[in-house]
């Protein structure tokens, strides 16, 4: 699979990297890490990542502006996104060729090369494995600053190496980068330190959380709370690992209410919880969903389901 990626990447003179709406860490490790992978080992190639911007992540890169003429005649990538619904700018339909690169379930199989790999930590880890392949085969280099973005998207998708999706090989390959030119000290404040509003809403969160018996949790913040901590809907992504260390938590969903719906972040620490999040059209990890409610009536159903899951 790596050599028909890097193959098919000699071919085009363009290249366009996108990932997925409401980026996270790995999102734009695997996009930008890419994307100067690439640039460095084949500088005669205009490669460009596209997508919105989320300003919660402004310390670690910044997407390109790209213009619609950019995709005639393309390689478009998309990497860690795992449904069609959810690549950022659905332009990527309209290059030449589309690639996949994923480390989520294979539910939408979309692209022309699609390489999927359930058991990687993240899609910034397929990033790297596909690096090392070029450097035995092609002599590539990776550049620090890939090496910076790549290391982020592992530290993020693995919860700074606490989750079951971390292995002995992504071990090895955060061991490789940290070998790389950069401030790791800085990158982890970037990622994990918060303002003083956020924590008075995780505050809010430890103190007003719900658990059952059957071990389910729950909190809602509405957008009343949102506006009464002055916190953004993407600011609170760093808080949807809160109630983790939560004893005799066995999974949780957290709702964050925007103006037209309500954002479903379901997370566990063992029951499978993927499959309820493709009931209300979302998707993602057995561990680390999210999906979308339209109401809190439907809210109050994922709850329910949330129960009967954790207590089978």
């Amino acid at each position: 699979m790596n050599s028909q990626i890097i193959d098919t990447i000699k071919q085009y003179d363009t290249i366009i990297i996108h990932r997925h709406v409401r980026p996270d860490p790995d999102a734009y490790g695997s996009q930008l890490g890419l994307k100067y992978l690439l640039q460095h080992n084949f500088p005669e190639k205009q490669v460009l990542a596209a997508g919105e911007h989320d300003f919660t992540l402004d310390f670690l890169d910044f997407p390109d502006q790209v213009e619609d003429s950019k995709y005639t005649g393309a390689l478009v990538i998309v990497t860690d996104t795992a449904n069609t619904e959810r690549v950022d700018d659905q332009r990527y339909r309209t290059g030449d060729k589309l690639i996949k690169i994923d480390h989520h379930p294979n539910d939408d199989v979309y692209g022309d090369i699609v390489w999927v790999d359930t058991t990687a930590s993240s899609a910034s880890e397929l990033v790297y494995e596909l690096f090392t392949y070029g450097q035995k085969a092609e002599g590539w280099e990776l550049p620090d600053s890939a090496a910076r973005l790549l290391y982020a998207g592992i530290v993020g998708d693995t919860g700074r190496f606490l989750y079951p999706s971390t292995t002995q090989k992504t071990f090895e390959v955060a061991g490789e980068l940290i070998k790389y030119e950069f401030d790791r000290n800085a990158l982890h404040n970037g990622m994990y330190e918060m303002e003083r509003k956020l924590l008075h809403l995780q505050g809010y969160i430890y103190q007003n959380f719900k658990m059952d018996e059957s071990g389910a949790a729950y909190v809602k913040i509405t957008k009343e709370i949102l506006a009464q901590f002055d916190v953004t809907v993407s600011e609170t992504s760093l808080l949807v690992s809160s109630l983790g260390n939560v004893k005799g938590l066995k999974a949780w969903v957290m709702f964050i209410e925007e103006e037209t719906e309500i954002r479903v972040r379901l997370r566990s620490k063992g029951p499978i919880i993927n499959g309820l999040a493709k009931e209300f059209g979302g998707g993602g990890h057995p561990l680390a969903s999210g999906a979308t409610a339209y109401s809190w009536e439907e809210a109050e159903r994922v709850i329910e389901r949330l129960t009967e899951i954790c207590a089978a």
